[in-house]
């Protein structure tokens, strides 16, 4: 029997790290590859010398791609667009779907690759994604908007593991103890400190507008609409309120938002458009998550022309236009899509 090859994406942190050893260990013939995404200074020069000791340690080649322009058209002007249009953007799933699952699997194609293995805890069989064991740790929500098509070909060992564990390996490893104890990487990579830092070298995000109640009443002032996303209860004034305002929508055009108390946030339907799904059912019962830090809640859905209208059987707070929702059987994930109506 042939040995199968494999190629793994490289960060230089912990997760891939150990991810190319446990294949290396399983027989495996590993190559590693380190993406440049990004252009934030200094940041590849560190994290590729990293990913070059794990490398040197596992015994494999490591590839570079440079993929900063595929990354700023596909992600990150997306990224500043959606929040300059009043909306809450999602660029990791982008980000999978187009780069690290997509420019990948092509780098894969070229080097000979029958597989393709990521750091990510999640889970699949070939056919569907399912939540990592170690439920702290899930990145399935993020993994949605991937092609289906090439879900025969990933691998992803961290998937039934806890992120204890991968420290604990890379603790007891002679030269990776520092992999062990580096801190974790930000959930968004190229933002820095906050996203209006970064924002304002683009667009002018400190701009002062009126803050309307539902009635279209003026009750106070804001600092610009881009500091704000659906259910913020804090940054703008409302004259004589007693108690807790939230942002319930944002007028980008008018540099406006709209308050109300909290539940004026409830949300019982949500529209999904661009859905990317791997069952082939138009109208079912499951669960669904709207944003990344939250509990699914049953849903009845019905899919017609590529948009899913999704009836939640319970009241959801804070849902916002850009986000994805993702559908879940229990630890299944069925598909999802783009939040484009609430």
């Amino acid at each position: 029997m042939s040995v199968k090859k494999v190629l793994v994406g490289m960060s230089g942190g912990v997760d891939s790290t150990v991810t190319a050893l446990l294949l290396k260990e399983e027989g495996y013939e590993v190559e590693g590859l380190y993406m440049k995404l990004h252009s934030k200074p200094g940041y590849h020069e560190i994290h590729q010398a990293r990913a070059q000791k794990a490398a040197d340690y596992v015994g494999m080649k490591l590839h570079t791609l440079d993929l900063q322009e595929t990354f700023k058209k596909e992600v990150f002007d997306p990224f500043i667009d959606t929040y300059a249009e009043g909306k809450t953007p999602n660029p990791c799933a982008l980000c999978n779907r187009s780069l690290k699952f997509g420019e990948m699997i092509k780098f894969a194609d070229k080097i000979g690759a029958d597989y393709l293995a990521t750091g990510h805890y999640i889970k699949t069989d070939g056919k569907y994604f399912y939540a990592a064991d170690d439920d702290t740790k899930d990145q399935s929500y993020f993994l949605f908007y991937v092609h289906k098509e090439i879900l025969p070909r990933l691998l992803f060992p961290l998937g039934s593991r806890k992120k204890s564990d991968i420290k604990d390996i890379a603790a007891s490893i002679k030269g990776l103890e520092s992999f062990a104890s580096q801190g974790e990487s930000s959930e968004i990579c190229f933002v820095e400190t906050t996203y209006t830092d970064l924002l304002k070298d683009y667009v002018d995000v400190d701009n002062v507008g009126e803050v309307l109640d539902k009635d279209g009443k003026v009750v106070g002032e804001h600092k610009g609409y881009m500091h704000y996303t659906i259910g913020k209860r804090k940054g703008f004034t409302v004259k004589g309120a007693h108690e807790p305002h939230y942002v319930l929508s944002i007028d980008a055009k008018k540099n406006q938002i709209v308050v109300g108390k909290k539940e004026e946030l409830a949300c019982n339907r949500v529209v999904l458009d661009n859905l990317n799904m791997f069952s082939e059912d138009k109208e079912f019962n499951t669960t669904v998550k709207l944003r990344y830090r939250t509990i699914a809640v049953s849903c009845k859905v019905k899919i017609e022309n590529n948009q899913a209208f999704v009836e939640l059987n319970e009241s959801v707070f804070g849902v916002a236009v850009g986000q994805a929702a993702v559908f879940y059987n229990d630890d299944k994930l069925i598909g999802g899509g783009w939040i484009a109506e609430v």
